[in-house]
């Protein structure tokens, strides 16, 4: 595929930024994440991918979320064979292609325009879908089979740009359509998700933080079939050794801070 010149609406640019992000770490000798597809598809991009203006501790968080998420979604295939992944929000990551199991029926759901890119780079097959639709235009669940596999659902950097109300309908959504599942997803706080809007990278794209979390069992609270079952900490997990001394430290001071270690963090669901 030769060069093409992507273009996307500002908010839909903030897809590009988790991308070109992994790509970055890619590079590195001792990568948090590994992604070479990241790097493929960069660099058969034609953006400007400076003027997104990532700050160094923004790849490092984006690259590590990246990481937790799919250790957990590993696991949880590794334990449930063929299984049935919905991946929200999807973008032009390479979950997919990293977690690498041939047994699970995936798939990828984001706005038509991208993925009318992702095409390019992400052919479908028997076992890897896409579809084309905002997330909270619900008719695209009747794609999904209604099936006795075992159920998960990834929604990464996707919750926070929406509203509770639409997370709820469509939490409810999912589970009448599919069954029982896990969700997994990260949330800022309330106090994060009013701070953020001024992070260099979302005031370069516009983006509208909507929603965030102080009390993760609020949601159990929301209909008596959602079940808290893990928080998974930035600050406190066997991924941030890798990040160097300084970096490490630094997490793990930090995680002695509740307003630090709660500002984000990774959160499982059993709902239905």
């Amino acid at each position: 595929m030769d060069n093409k010149l992507i273009t996307l609406d500002k908010e839909k640019e903030t897809l590009l930024i988790p991308l070109y992000g992994k790509a970055i770490e890619s590079r590195k000798k001792k990568p948090i994440l590994l992604d070479y597809k990241a790097t493929e598809v960069v660099s058969k991009i034609d953006f400007d991918f400076n003027s997104l203006k990532i700050p160094r501790k923004t790849n490092t968080m984006m690259c590590l979320r990246a990481k937790l998420i799919d250790n957990f979604v590993k696991d949880f295939l590794c334990t449930h064979h063929d299984s049935l992944a919905l991946h929200l929000g999807c973008g032009l990551d390479s979950r997919y292609n990293r977690i690498n199991n041939p047994d699970v029926e995936w798939y990828d759901l984001d706005y038509k325009e991208v993925i009318d890119i992702r095409k390019n780079f992400f052919p479908e097959t028997n076992k890897y879908h896409l579809i084309s639709s905002s997330v909270t235009e619900l008719k695209w669940l009747e794609q999904i089979p209604v099936s006795s596999k075992k159920n998960i659902v990834i929604a990464e950097g996707l919750f926070m740009y929406l509203r509770e109300e639409e997370i709820r309908t469509l939490l409810v959504a999912i589970k009448n359509r599919i069954g029982q599942y896990t969700l997994i997803f990260d949330a800022y706080n309330v106090f994060t998700s009013k701070r953020v809007k001024n992070h260099p990278s979302i005031k370069r794209t516009g983006a509208e933080i909507h929603w965030g979390l102080d009390d993760p069992k609020e949601l159990c609270s929301w209909n008596s079939g959602i079940k808290l079952e893990k928080e998974i900490y930035f600050t406190s997990n066997e991924e941030i050794e890798k990040l160097g001394f300084g970096t490490s430290l630094a997490y793990k001071i930090a995680h002695l801070f509740p307003m630090a270690r709660n500002a984000q963090k990774i959160l499982v669901y059993q709902i239905g």
